[in-house]
């Protein structure tokens, strides 16, 4: 993902995509991304899609082991089949070897790995340019704080023995039924999320003047990238027919999906809460999906709360660009604070 000088690029060019990782095709998954630092940070929204995809399939098999009651083989089954559909994915085909693997004594490593996640840092460093520039990049937001929950190992094993969950732990009902179901969360959530990724990305090119080719960079993430998944020439696609695209979830394909999945993704995401496990990157993209084709949002209530203690100001529908002041309770002032933007 090589950002810079554009002049330089023609000269490196067959250098680096000589020795580039190939998508099955045969094209090379390098190419320049844009000027300046352009090419850093789509590698680091890279790994923040990465932070995502890895707490995804994390979530799921914790409602599988935990809930469902499978066994790491019949977890490996189930990912080694999706690997076969939509959700085919470097991360899923590792995802399989490893819940598949033994130890010397026979039994699953993963059961004796300690469930305290470490972190080097780009996650939370795309998680903080989405609040700099006021993006809702909720999925990768969320995968970092769940690293972040799951290093406080020794507080939570406290917390276990003393915090009540629901009475019924486990799910009694028809299992395909639900492996099905998360499948179908599991593709959707990934969708939000490479759809949050590329609008902090068309954020940050149109203030720094990237020009980004974002259908160029789906291409480049389809070899030699932890992100690698089928699904990116999906996405190629979409910036194809419109390159100008304001969102993923605009393009008909990705709204044809979500569509589709939306029946088992909500029924996933209800049975994992009603039997205590958490799913927080699997809720929280149904959320943003939900908030997003929602016309009018309760950002209402809130800008009357602003004003009302921090005389903050608010715009009224028939009005907007037009700051206003209440005094809500005839005892206050009529002098507005500084607008500022939150």
């Amino acid at each position: 993902m090589p950002g810079g000088n554009k002049e330089a690029w023609p000269h490196l060019k067959p250098i680096f995509q000589a020795i580039a990782a190939k998508a099955p095709d045969g094209a090379a998954c390098c190419d320049w991304v844009g000027e300046g630092g352009a090419g850093h940070f789509v590698k680091m929204v890279h790994n923040g899609i990465e932070y995502g995809d890895m707490q995804l399939i994390s979530e799921v098999y914790h409602v599988f082991r935990n809930g469902v009651g499978l066994t790491n083989d019949e977890q490996g089954d189930i990912f080694a089949q999706w690997n076969k559909g939509v959700l085919d994915s470097f991360l899923i085909e590792i995802s399989t070897d490893i819940l598949r693997y033994k130890d010397t004594d026979g039994e699953p490593l993963l059961e004796k790995i300690r469930d305290a996640a470490g972190q080097k840092g780009t996650g939370k460093w795309t998680a903080i340019a989405a609040l700099d520039y006021g993006m809702p990049v909720t999925l990768i937001g969320e995968a970092v704080f769940a690293r972040c929950l799951s290093s406080i190992k020794d507080e939570r094993v406290r917390a276990s023995k003393i915090l009540a969950g629901p009475s019924n732990s486990t799910y009694t009902g028809d299992k395909a039924q639900l492996i099905k179901a998360f499948e179908q969360a599991m593709y959707a959530s990934k969708i939000i999320s490479y759809a949050q990724g590329f609008m902090l990305m068309r954020e940050t090119s149109e203030q720094f003047k990237w020009n980004l080719n974002y259908g160029s960079i789906a291409l480049m993430w389809r070899g030699g990238c932890i992100i690698r998944s089928a699904f990116l020439g999906d996405i190629k696609s979409a910036f194809d027919n419109n390159k100008d695209l304001e969102s993923l979830l605009f393009d008909p394909f990705f709204q044809k999906a979500t569509a589709n999945a939306q029946v088992g993704w909500r029924n996933a995401i209800s049975t994992a809460t009603l039997i205590g496990i958490p799913v927080p990157a699997l809720s929280t993209a149904l959320s943003f999906y939900d908030g997003y084709r929602t016309a009018r949002l309760p950002a209402n209530m809130l800008q009357a709360q602003r004003d009302y203690f921090g005389a903050h100001t608010y715009e009224l529908e028939a009005t907007p660009g037009t700051y206003i002041h209440t005094n809500w309770t005839g005892r206050g002032g009529n002098v507005s604070a500084s607008n500022y933007d939150v």
